[in-house]
């Protein structure tokens, strides 16, 4: 009997600890967490999103049972940018991150996995990575290649994990082979962090020169005579053509969706882990990727919680979410999912978990990535029915032509259309025209954004307002992005803006006021062409040249001219660009021409090349047609914003050149091969 009450307490005892055991381990439990990303694709583009046009079953599925968010932002219409803020939680420009796609040196310690590893996630980035920082980011990822998977051995058992996937089955340039490898690596019930990203969506996919021998894509369902265009786009066979492509892409994007709710399912992972999807900006289709408008910027994105894990989701696990939401915040939410109180340094805010924030965001903001010889800083506001546009060298064109967007033929047609003087739309010549240094769209009225609103009495407070809170904005995000890529180069930034206190307000005055100048403001600019900081001397020659462009300011002044021979090739370039308006037009092209090293010669190209659109000064760039037509065929034009392509573009400018012949006569197999093929999606090996 003795030994009967032993032998019961004992089973009591054990029970007790038991129930304690399962107890702490349901309270250490954590979720996995799982980012799928694609690439190039605007919300709209979806059948969730309303798109009658495409099919996408599992996307639609996803969103009806969680939660689809009707107003979230990419930070950047272009990849790099964009995702230096996913992996940060701040935004890109913060860290000199905005140049794409040109990674620079940054601070170590500001990719949010590491304290997930800390945490004890095993996390994983498949394969892409495109931060845009110099600075060795794989060292937060427990995996960062093309065979990283949730299901690695490596992954100790009851490890929760975080897991990015980021495949690469097409790009920009082609279509590649790349796919996500799923090795059995991981341990039984080991929980993770992961990212998967595929670019069969990408612009590349599309980025063929012409539509010769393109496939049929009746045969995928979707009609290119039926689709419904943007308003802001001409009706173009070639715009048909390639917005049918990308719907293909999208249907292919689902598709590869599909692979991992069924390989979740079948692992028994799928009531364990929490799924996002999204793509990195928006889409392919001309104004699209790139600007700023809603078609660059507004992402698909859908959370889904397993019922397990809804009431991290707070009050509603699934529906439509109106709320402003952007790439700063998926950061802290996946920290704070974890358990994991976000840093204070992230500029986005948790929006579910442990740490999810009440606050409600009254205005988000975005900015254009500028591109390395293309230097052009743009940024954006909205509060969901406002929009709002500063452009800081309202002089440039949106529609340079750089090798990525301009290899699709729509970008070519619509081009052609234009500049050849066949458009009879305004709308659609906006891109080709001088950008205003403010735009104001009512997105309610006007979702297409094509009436600029900001010269508008009736939306005056709405101007100030949103005006206001940009300029705000960039001086509480100590905005890096207004820095010339030369003083970027072998040092970081962030902190050396720090360390010898910049007067960052200062040169943010000056920025502003630049964009907007009047002819009072020339002698505030002529004062900062002597500043000790290059980028002081950089923006007071934007000052000048808008004030020449605008014909408030005839002569050229003496320090001007002195920059031309200054030793930063930006800082030259751009005194050229505004001596060219100030009286000295020759000297100027002449300069922008004949750079002092050869290794400079894009970034005079570039401004040469938005100068050749304007017909005033044609006749003096014509000066030297001979040398621009040699530099055309001598030069390379392969990649983007190579110097040959660059002059190719200045001949097309000036009609001595047909834009089809933009990329030269070797485009045309090269493309020819892409319409020729399609790569077949492949299911995630086991």
């Amino acid at each position: 009997m003795k030994n009967l009450s032993l032998l019961m307490c004992t089973a009591f005892c054990g029970l007790h600890t038991a129930q304690a055991d399962a107890a702490d381990n349901k309270k250490n439990e954590r979720p996995n967490i799982l980012w799928l990303t694609f690439e190039d694709t605007s919300a709209y583009e979806f059948g969730c999103y309303g798109n009658k046009d495409v099919h996408t079953p599992n996307a639609d599925s996803l969103a009806a049972r969680g939660i689809q968010f009707m107003n979230a932002w990419s930070v950047a219409p272009q990849s790099s940018a964009a995702r230096s803020s996913l992996i940060t939680g701040c935004y890109s420009s913060t860290y000199g991150m905005d140049v794409h796609p040109v990674p620079y040196d940054t601070p170590a310690n500001i990719f949010f996995p590491q304290w997930l590893r800390e945490a004890g996630y095993y996390c994983t980035n498949n394969s892409k990575t495109h931060y845009n920082s110099t600075t060795d980011n794989k060292s937060c990822w427990d995996e960062c290649t093309r065979e990283a998977s949730y299901n690695s051995p490596k992954r100790g058992k009851d490890q929760p994990f975080f897991a990015v996937y980021n495949t690469v089955t097409s790009h920009m340039g082609r279509i590649r082979t790349f796919h996500t490898s799923c090795r059995p690596k991981r341990g039984k019930d080991q929980p993770f962090f992961a990212v998967y990203n595929t670019v069969t969506s990408h612009m590349g996919r599309i980025r063929t020169f012409h539509t010769d021998g393109r496939r049929d894509y009746t045969q995928e369902g979707i009609y290119p005579e039926l689709l419904t265009l943007p308003a802001y786009v001409p009706d173009l066979p070639e715009v048909r053509s390639d917005y049918a492509g990308h719907l293909e892409a999208v249907q292919d994007v689902d598709t590869w969706l599909g692979f991992f709710l069924k390989d979740l399912k079948e692992k028994g992972l799928d009531d364990n882990t929490i799924i996002f999807f999204f793509s990195d900006h928006g889409g392919c289709v001309p104004r699209g990727k790139g600007y700023l408008y809603e078609s660059g910027l507004e992402v698909p994105l859908i959370a889904y919680f397993p019922p397990k894990w809804q009431h991290l989701a707070g009050e509603k696990a699934s529906g439509k979410d109106y709320s402003l939401v952007n790439f700063t915040d998926l950061g802290p939410t996946v920290l704070s999912l974890a358990g994991v109180k976000p840093p204070k340094h992230m500029q986005g805010k948790a929006l579910f978990g442990k740490y999810a924030s009440d606050e409600k965001r009254e205005i988000q903001f975005a900015l254009a990535a500028n591109q390395l010889h293309h230097f052009m800083p743009v940024r954006a506001a909205t509060d969901g029915r406002f929009k709002y546009i500063r452009s800081y060298i309202p002089y440039r064109q949106f529609a340079l032509r750089n090798y990525y967007q301009w290899g699709m033929p729509s970008n070519k047609a619509w081009d052609k259309l234009v500049l050849g003087g066949h458009n009879t739309n305004p709308n659609w010549a906006q891109t080709f025209n001088a950008h205003p240094a403010e735009m104001l769209f009512d997105l309610e009225k006007d979702p297409g954004e094509l009436h600029n609103l900001s010269d508008s009495p009736e939306y005056a407070e709405v101007l100030v307002k949103m005006r206001t809170a940009l300029s705000d904005h960039i001086r509480a995000t100590k905005d890096l992005g207004f820095f010339i890529p030369t003083s970027r180069e072998n040092v970081v930034l962030y902190d050396k803006v720090r360390k010898e206190k910049y007067p960052l307000n200062e040169l943010y005055n000056l920025v502003e006021l630049a964009g907007t100048a009047h002819a009072d403001d020339a002698p505030v600019f002529e004062k900062a062409l002597s500043s000790q900081y290059p980028e002081m001397r950089y923006w007071a020659s934007v000052g000048l040249a808008q004030l020449g462009a605008k014909g408030e300011l005839k002569t050229c002044p003496a320090p001007l001219l002195a920059l031309l021979k200054d030793a930063d090739p930006y800082i030259a370039c751009e005194a050229a660009y505004a001596a060219a308006y100030l009286g000295e037009t020759a000297k100027g092209i002449e300069r922008l021409n004949n750079p002092a090293k050869e290794a400079d010669r894009k970034i005079g190209y570039s401004l040469l090349e938005c100068l050749s659109l304007d017909k005033a000064m044609q006749p003096a760039i014509r000066v030297h047609l001979a040398d621009l037509k040699d530099k055309a065929e001598t030069l390379p034009r392969k990649a983007n914003e190579d110097a040959g392509l660059m002059a190719r573009g200045i001949l097309v400018n000036l009609g001595e050149m047909d834009i089809k012949n933009l990329h030269g006569p070797e485009s045309y197999k090269a493309g020819l091969k892409l319409n020729h093929g399609r790569r077949p999606m492949v299911p995630l090996p086991n």
